[in-house]
């Protein structure tokens, strides 16, 4: 008789443990506010926050290596937690489009600031927001293991001047700034 895992097509055990690892990875302990040594931002207003971003610049997750296209969008769910859509094309501008949906746990007493993502239950990956302007135009996520970051705006490309701000932001933070891969998105013009 065969396992459970061995009966699911190819593809999917490969998802399945790609998916797996991924949680894995972003997890470390889990999330503790009391632990986080990034920039908080005071407090965020979840209804501003929710829609989409696109992501401007990475500091990769394996995942995101190689993608192009990059739009976090939230949602605010009727029970408080925050429904994720990430989506990008593979490879290429026009490669294969992936979509991930994570969910977000905003994690109490940090006036909206620090999440835990969840990729898969019961892992939680900290997500932080180290950075939202007055707008909500552009915001940065952090990490207190300064492993991965995003910056993202509201707009698929920023001004070269606001971008260069951002990084500096990033490497304020203690990241490696030469690790930033910037995001390329297909805009009205060039379709």
């Amino acid at each position: 008789m065969r396992n459970a895992s061995e009966s699911m097509p190819r593809m999917g055990r490969r998802t399945g443990w790609w998916v797996l690892a991924f949680a894995v990875l972003l997890s470390g302990c889990g999330v503790n506010p009391q632990k986080v040594t990034v920039p908080v931002v005071p407090a965020v207003d979840l209804q501003r926050f929710m829609g989409p971003w696109y992501v401007i610049a990475v500091i990769p997750t394996f995942i995101e290596k190689d993608i192009y296209n990059a739009v976090e969008s939230y949602e605010l769910a009727p029970d408080g937690t925050i429904l994720t859509t990430f989506t990008f094309n593979k490879g290429a501008l026009d490669g294969p489009a992936k979509e991930m949906n994570p969910k977000g746990f905003v994690i109490p007493g940090t006036n909206n600031a620090i999440w835990g993502m969840q990729f898969i239950w019961p892992i939680k990956a900290e997500y932080v927001i180290s950075h939202v302007d007055a707008n909500y135009t552009e915001t940065i996520i952090a990490r207190s293991a300064r492993d991965y970051v995003w910056i993202m705006a509201r707009t698929p490309t920023i001004d070269e001047a606001r971008y260069r701000e951002l990084v500096g932001k990033v490497g304020a933070m203690g990241y490696d700034v030469n690790k930033l891969v910037r995001i390329s998105h297909r805009t009205a013009a060039g379709r």
